[in-house]
């Protein structure tokens, strides 16, 4: 974690306005006490925005597969040292059938022995576009597997976690009860 307090307060229920209410009631009820929601509720209009474009990043409809998807979003977050993103999608990442090995092995990015071509490509894309703003042509061109589809919602979804964890870096936004730290990204 960056910081060691939150730098924007989470709301409890009794400090939300009926915007807030309305944008936290459409996410799942699991996820609704969530800090960084509760902190986002802080400025409910933008917060409403944000859920409408994050749902689709974390849809079906992302033509990437729920595992892609974890692996871009791991090394997004890994890459700009973002402790809640990355606590909070090791437990989704597991779930998309990461294992411990290859979550371990984000951390080293597309040079870690074991990747496929494609998985190392996309984390090569990450390391780009967050170095970068920019995904370089032989990158792009191991992308290939994914079509231009992938291609864009590769970009998209990296594009998002970096804003997301801009936003928890920047306003302090601590871990949920029961997720852990992890110590390379104790700074």
């Amino acid at each position: 974690m960056r910081l060691p307090a939150p730098r924007i307060a989470p709301l409890g229920d009794g400090e939300l306005d009926p915007a807030a209410r309305e944008a936290l009631a459409a996410l799942p009820e699991y996820a609704r006490g969530f800090n960084i929601f509760r902190t986002m509720a802080n400025a409910p209009d933008s917060f409403g925005a944000f859920l409408a474009w994050g749902n689709y990043i974390l849809s079906r409809s992302n033509s990437l597969s729920e595992r892609q998807r974890e692996l871009a979003i791991l090394r997004t977050g890994f890459l700009c040292g973002a402790g809640y993103e990355w606590a909070q999608h090791c437990v989704i990442g597991r779930q998309a059938g990461l294992n411990e090995a290859e979550i371990a092995a984000i951390k080293q990015g597309a040079g870690a022995p074991g990747w496929d071509p494609l998985d190392a490509a996309i984390l090569a894309a990450c390391d780009d576009l967050v170095r970068d703003h920019h995904v370089s042509t032989p990158v792009w061109q191991a992308l290939e597997p994914l079509g231009d589809r992938g291609r864009m919602d590769l970009v998209y979804t990296v594009g998002q976690y970096t804003q997301v964890s801009m936003l928890l870096n920047s306003f302090g936004v601590q871990l949920d009860p029961g997720l852990v730290p992890d110590p390379d990204l104790a700074r």
